[in-house]
């Protein structure tokens, strides 16, 4: 933005363009590492988590002296002359569908030791990005066309001394081993409710007491932190699957031309509270959704012509907020579809998800097999013993003839 008399003065903004990974408490952490001998003066808007060694400096002291910084935001809270546009919200960035505005952070670093110039500035390298844990890989710093900046009042556009750009990706295999999330499914039309698969993130420890919560054993006050206290490491309940996180699809309801499904998130993690979460489905009749109850809608269209994919999320201050493992530890809606002629039915499981993510991770879906399906009709079996006992009766009379 501006050089000073031994470097420059720099914004750096953290965008998640992501449509459905957002990244929640306890925030993001940004790392990179110096080309030279840089320090950092001072900082608005986010504060390095260590200073590092700094005895070289007489009086004025930097604020980081690290060859390899690493950057935290601001809390919400923050003393306004220490703040800057779009920082101090603890790190958490808002998916990019669910809210556009709340999908960037920045802050403001004054550094030292750096050069004055374009062609002696050098761009940090290595850069890293945690939120809170691994799964993003960021590639090199590149130059590009300088940000411009337009005024309050539109009629002048001002423009940065120099720009770079870093991408970081996100792989869900380098953020956690196992899966996350699961999925059961549950129909009107039969008694067979399909469970999470076996094991499906993981299996119980029985050599290890204490690996998962049971809610029934007496001490459970003792082993579950206290409401709000959010822990990077999951403490699910004893479950057979072991997820922190299950999805229920149950198709509900069978009208003349519409059918109704209810969605119930379950939180089986009693050290994590999901704030801003989201559901995308995958199914084929989301081109005719109709109405949905208690949670907000937005159609995915990733092949342009083909709207099978939809997001879904909670209200603000009503359900947007999923509480850990207990009895408020879900929430629920159902969603109303109008039937299309060419393609719906109830047979081979079709009623069903594609697929479903929570928070950007791909579920755990049951066999194809397992899913619950229509009960054989009872005029098949009728028309199978009617068959059986006019042939035997035939056989009968021809023998009764023929003697």
């Amino acid at each position: 933005m501006s050089w000073t008399a031994d470097g420059y003065v720099a914004v750096v903004t953290i965008f998640n363009f992501q449509q459905y990974r957002h990244i929640q408490a306890p925030g993001w952490t940004l790392g990179w590492k110096w080309s030279k001998k840089e320090v950092i003066w001072s900082m608005m808007g986010g504060q390095t988590t260590e200073q590092g060694d700094c005895s070289r400096f007489k009086g004025n002291i930097p604020h980081c002296c690290k060859k390899d910084p690493t950057v935290v935001d601001l809390l919400p809270g923050t003393p306004y002359n220490q703040q800057i546009a779009n920082c101090c919200k603890g790190g958490v960035l808002n998916s990019w569908v669910q809210d556009p505005a709340t999908a960037a952070s920045s802050f403001q670093v004054s550094v030292g030791q750096a050069g004055t110039t374009n062609k002696t500035v050098r761009v940090p390298k290595n850069f890293t990005l945690k939120a809170p844990g691994p799964g993003y890989t960021c590639g090199p710093a590149k130059i590009v066309k300088p940000s411009r900046f337009v005024t309050a009042d539109k009629r002048r556009v001002t423009q940065a001394l120099m720009t770079w750009n870093v991408t970081c990706t996100y792989s869900q295999f380098l953020a956690q081993k196992t899966p996350t999330c699961c999925v059961s499914l549950s129909s009107f039309y039969n008694e067979t409710i399909v469970p999470c698969p076996q094991c499906a993130c993981g299996c119980q420890n029985t050599s290890q007491p204490g690996s998962c919560v049971d809610p029934k054993a007496p001490h459970i006050a003792s082993v579950v932190p206290s409401t709000g206290k959010n822990n990077f490491a999951p403490l699910v309940q004893c479950t057979s699957h072991m997820c922190p996180v299950r999805v229920h699809w149950h198709v509900k309801q069978n009208y003349k031309e519409y059918w109704r499904v209810k969605v119930t998130i379950t939180n089986f993690n009693y050290n994590m509270n999901y704030t801003q979460w989201n559901l995308v489905v995958q199914h084929p009749n989301f081109d005719n959704l109709t109405q949905i109850f208690s949670f907000n809608y937005k159609s995915l269209t990733p092949y342009t012509a083909i709207n099978d994919t939809a997001m879904l999320w909670g209200v603000k201050f009503y359900n947007d907020l999923l509480s850990q493992a207990g009895q408020l530890g879900n929430v629920q809606s159902e969603l109303l579809f109008r039937k299309d002629k060419a393609t719906f039915t109830f047979e081979k499981g079709w009623a069903f998800p594609r697929r479903i993510y929570f928070n950007g991770d791909n579920c755990v879906m049951p066999p194809p097999d397992a899913y619950p399906w229509l009960p054989n009709g009872s005029s098949h079996q009728l028309i199978s013993t009617l068959s059986l006992l006019t042939t035997l009766l035939a056989a009968m009379a021809f023998l009764l003839g023929y003697a």
